[in-house]
């Protein structure tokens, strides 16, 4: 007998559909009616984690608290949930390949040819059932990345097909995620794509029992019908998926289409309560109704694709709820800022974040850009990178130290402000070695920080190589730039910030990682506030 229900949630005719949205808006669903639910990510590709890809191949890497490097997906989970994951909810096949072949090295196969059957479906299995088999959660959602009919999917669907076949046939749902594209020639939605997903997924043994259709327009009771026939699920069980407005839409669109209740029929569950969505529906009437409204660059290397800064994005939607503010973000590619430019780039805004990243690409225009701001008394806001930038630019420009840098951006550099940690010069491998994770600091109080957060000591989530070198610290606070947050084991400057300015504060963490719907960070809340007197004084 199983210890928890399963919910595998797969995708066809196209990427993107938005599996991690509706795998998060129905978790919430079930979450909102007394259930313990988490959501695992298993992705098809070979990279152990998403920590060596560029930004541009996946968007962001998000972090956990436990210092995994995994697909942001897992941050949709926990701004929906508000509850963290860990390590065990992403799983790719590059870490189920590395596992099996650890232990057929270590000779635990005990001579036998390994092979996809059984030994890969098994450690997929394996990771699958881990999170349901801890007795914390009711329900566990598992995401396949990818479509059906890739070859890198078809081991994952296979283990699908062996746990409906392990398991209590009501201990499972299948919920296939599928395009009904819209033709404009013959002004109507196709069902075809849709029926020949199905028909791929059960070639390879898993019949869906829950069609999701995502779709342009409202799909008619007729063509329900037709789907439900040809697909061989119940009419009842043919989901309307509509563009919604806001991410934040789709619990509550999932919820009149019923898709909770057909899951909990087909589980044989009972809901723990009513149904109780009352905060979110808060939430969405302040995001709806603003009263305000801010417009924010984002100063970053990555801003063609928007994915890499994600959970910066989202949290700036927390907040600006949170404010009853519309916040118009302004994306501005940090290559292309000059200090003959920055003016026209940042002149009139409201408020300026300068974004994590990697490597010298983008690095002078950064610094142009905070310039900018802290001698313009706009808001700043740094996150890792744009906090190192913020220390090199008042190095350079405050004290006067003309050639301050990075050590990644000038090992030669005669005032390295920010240096390598000293635990990082001998690591060689690149993979889920740096500075990973939560770790604790002490905020000042009376600083900006501390208001913020409302206490002395906090837990914030990292990922990085370099940090602030203390041997500047006094010059530094002499300056007026303080050190706001220390971390209380190693003296590490977890944040700085700038006395006499409005609101200028940089993080070596990343608070965005721990923003949520019900929880937005309160670094990005007081950002905002700042932002709003900012464009009061503006519009004087």
């Amino acid at each position: 007998m199983a210890s928890a229900k399963y919910i595998f949630v797969t995708g066809g005719v196209t990427s993107s559909l938005g599996k991690g949205i509706i795998s998060a808006s129905l978790a919430k669903l079930l979450q909102a009616r007394g259930f313990s639910v988490t959501i695992q990510k298993f992705d098809p590709y070979i990279n152990i984690d998403p920590g060596t890809l560029n930004p541009y191949e996946h968007g962001e890497c998000y972090v956990t608290e436990d210092g995994a490097e995994t697909d942001l997906d897992l941050g949709h989970y926990e701004r929906f949930l508000n509850t963290p994951t860990s390590q065990a909810n992403n799983v790719t096949t590059g870490r189920i390949y590395h596992n099996v072949i650890t232990q057929e090295r270590q000779g635990a196969y005990l001579g036998k040819t390994v092979q996809v059957v059984p030994h890969i479906t098994d450690e997929i299995k394996r990771r699958m059932l881990m999170l349901g088999e801890t007795g914390e959660f009711d329900v566990v959602i598992t995401e396949i990345g990818g479509c059906v009919g890739d070859i890198e999917s078809l081991p994952f669907i296979e283990a699908v097909r062996q746990l409906r076949w392990d398991l209590n046939p009501n201990d499972t749902v299948v919920i296939h995620l599928t395009l009904l594209p819209y033709l404009k020639a013959a002004g109507e939605l196709k069902t075809k794509p849709t029926q020949h997903s199905v028909k791929a997924l059960s070639e390879a043994g898993v019949q869906p029992d829950i069609l999701v259709c995502r779709s342009e327009y409202a799909i008619p009771a007729e063509m329900r019908k037709k789907i439900a026939l040809f697909c061989n699920v119940a009419t009842n069980s043919v989901i309307e998926s509509l563009d919604a407005e806001t991410i934040y839409d789709v619990p509550l669109l999932m919820k009149k289409e019923k898709l909770d209740e057909r899951v909990i029929k087909k589980l044989k569950l009972t809901s723990r309560q009513e149904i109780n969505l009352d905060t979110w529906k808060e939430f969405l009437g302040r995001l709806k109704n603003p009263t305000e409204e801010v417009h924010i660059a984002l100063v970053g290397k990555y801003v063609e694709l928007p994915d890499a800064y994600k959970s910066i994005i989202e949290s700036f939607i927390h907040a600006g709820a949170f404010n009853e503010c519309k916040v118009h973000l302004k994306f501005i590619q940090s290559e292309f800022i000059s200090a003959e430019n920055v003016h026209m780039h940042l002149q009139g805004l409201d408020g300026v974040l300068v974004a994590p990243g990697f490597g010298e690409r983008g690095f002078e225009g950064k610094l142009e850009a905070i310039k900018y701001v802290r001698e313009s008394q706009i808001p700043f806001f740094g996150i890792c990178l744009g906090m190192q930038t913020a220390a090199v630019e008042f190095a350079r420009n405050v004290l006067g130290l003309k050639d301050a840098a990075s050590t990644e951006m000038n090992p030669a550099t005669p005032h390295p402000v920010i240096d390598m940690m000293e635990e990082q010069k001998t690591v060689t491998q690149k993979g889920g070695t740096m500075r990973l994770g939560a770790y604790q600091c002490d905020l000042k109080k009376g600083s900006k920080a501390f208001q913020a957060y409302g206490r002395a000591h906090i837990s914030e989530r990292h990922r990085h190589r370099y940090e602030f070198n203390n041997q500047y610290l006094k010059p530094f606070e002499e300056a007026g730039m303080i050190a706001s947050g220390i971390n209380p084991d190693t003296g590490l400057v977890e944040i700085i910030e700038l006395q006499n300015h409005p609101w200028f504060v940089a993080a070596q963490y990343h608070p965005e990682l721990k923003s949520t719907v019900l929880n937005p960070h309160p670094l990005f809340v007081r950002f905002i506030k700042a932002a709003i007197t900012q464009s009061k004084l503006k519009n004087k």
